[in-house]
């Protein structure tokens, strides 16, 4: 699944592209994603501009000058790409670089002069139509949490949301009502720059060892941003470049490999917690 970086690089590349420029027409291929698309309201956006695009979380922001706002979560393998009128492909997919199968198009919204797809091959994403006014109420928005690279996500506000948990510390790192965007991937690189253990519990943590995570997660999702995110199958943003991060992965798919800092000599171990995998040095992180 595409994480805070992935979509912010995605945001990035849409805004290239299609920000102040009018929806000429719009098009539902195949509504059926986690909820379906729903005609009568996407077509409002038709004849629209676009006046503004954010971020969220793990989610997409779109904001027209009639006070529309189209939310899109990417969910495992949704990606947007345009084509133009001599049929040229740009994807803006950092995550998902296999090539593009047209029969899992959704969405086409077209503008004068190429058009903008949805596709999603498990269609566990989605694209809703929500008005300004409600944007603050929004069930999907409502209970997030801060932005890991806001001035919000600082040492007071992330230990009282961790300290008195009994639950571990990848889980409430992953937490998307404690830290807004962090995903698997990325969690398990923080808590290895951390030098925590991924199963420790939040309440465990001392001062020095949260002021240590925070400035992790803040390092880790910046350098990922920088790098272009992360393509983990192929993936191209919409100038056909590729996400980087990947070569920076320190312990993320390198189970059996020994671990990469100066002198450790620990192995790089994978397990699977709460559902998910986990990865860790069995040495620096123990």
């Amino acid at each position: 699944m595409p994480e805070l970086p992935e979509v912010e690089i995605t945001k990035r590349s849409l805004s290239k592209q299609i920000l102040l420029k009018k929806v000429k027409n719009v098009t539902i291929i195949n509504p059926k994603l986690r909820y379906n698309i729903r005609n009568e309201k996407i077509h409002s956006i038709k004849d629209k501009i676009i006046k503004k695009i954010k971020r969220r979380s793990k989610y997409i922001l779109i904001f027209f000058n009639n006070n529309d706002i189209i939310l899109i979560h990417l969910g495992m393998t949704g990606r947007f790409y345009f084509t133009t009128k001599n049929l040229k492909q740009l994807d803006t997919s950092f995550y998902n670089k296999n090539n593009i199968i047209r029969k899992h198009d959704h969405l086409k919204i077209s503008f004068n002069k190429f058009d903008l797809i949805y596709n999603d091959i498990r269609k566990f994403g989605y694209i809703k139509k929500i008005k300004k006014k409600n944007l603050l109420t929004n069930k999907q928005l409502l209970c997030l949490g801060s932005e890991p690279l806001s001035n919000k996500f600082n040492f007071e506000y992330f230990k009282k949301k961790i300290s008195n948990r009994h639950v571990a510390i990848k889980n409430l790192i992953m937490n998307q009502s404690i830290v807004s965007g962090l995903g698997n991937i990325y969690a398990n690189e923080v808590l290895y720059l951390s030098k925590i253990k991924p199963t420790v519990n939040g309440c465990r943590l001392d001062d020095k060892q949260i002021k240590i995570l925070l400035r992790s997660i803040k390092t880790i999702i910046k350098n990922a941003i920088s790098a272009g995110g992360s393509t983990i199958n192929n993936y191209y943003n919409s100038e056909g470049k590729m996400g980087s991060y990947q070569e920076n992965f320190k312990v993320y798919n390198k189970e059996g490999k020994s671990c990469k800092r100066k002198k450790c000599p620990g192995i790089i171990k994978r397990a699977v917690h709460s559902g998910r995998s986990i990865f860790f040095c069995t040495h620096c992180q123990s």
